[in-house]
């Protein structure tokens, strides 16, 4: 019961991290982007992520800390995993291989002035969390499954039938 405990700390810290690195570059391209003509639709991907990141990193405070139930929200997990590969995928065609491979993340970079190493940062952060929420998401179905099934044996074998 600790390990997982211990485990799931770890997978939500990773995911407070993670988002957190997203929400910073992301949001720093959407401070500096000049919406002159007043169209926001063009940024529309770029919000999308900000705003997953924004979620992700609210949910990920929040259950940060191991309780008894802290695996049953599986499903929301599993959700939050699937709009951060719908993130992840709508970076990479907003980028159209501009700053070469998908998954080549040798130049990942925080620099100001590389912003094809922060773009490459973006999606390799984007991608990370979605695989920690999925990872998430499959521990808490076998948590609960194995709970379930512990209950059912102790119902069973205390039965005075």
């Amino acid at each position: 019961m600790i390990l997982t405990d211990i485990f799931s700390m770890i997978l939500r810290l990773a995911e407070l991290a993670f988002a957190a690195i997203v929400a910073g570059i992301n949001g720093e391209y959407l401070h500096a982007v000049d919406n002159s003509n007043g169209d926001s639709w063009v940024q529309g991907r770029f919000i999308y992520t900000e705003v997953v990141a924004g979620i992700a990193i609210f949910l990920s405070i929040v259950w940060l800390f191991p309780f008894a139930g802290s695996f049953v929200h599986w499903p929301v997990d599993l959700v939050i995993s699937i709009c951060w590969f719908v993130a992840f995928g709508l970076l990479v065609n907003a980028l159209d291989g501009a700053c070469g491979y998908v998954f080549d993340w040798d130049g990942i970079s925080f620099r100001r002035d590389d912003q094809c190493g922060k773009w490459k940062a973006v999606e390799a952060f984007a991608f990370l969390s979605a695989i920690c929420w999925l990872v998430s998401a499959i521990v808490g179905v076998f948590w609960v499954r194995d709970r379930e099934a512990r209950v059912y044996r102790r119902r069973w074998y205390n039965s005075r039938v």
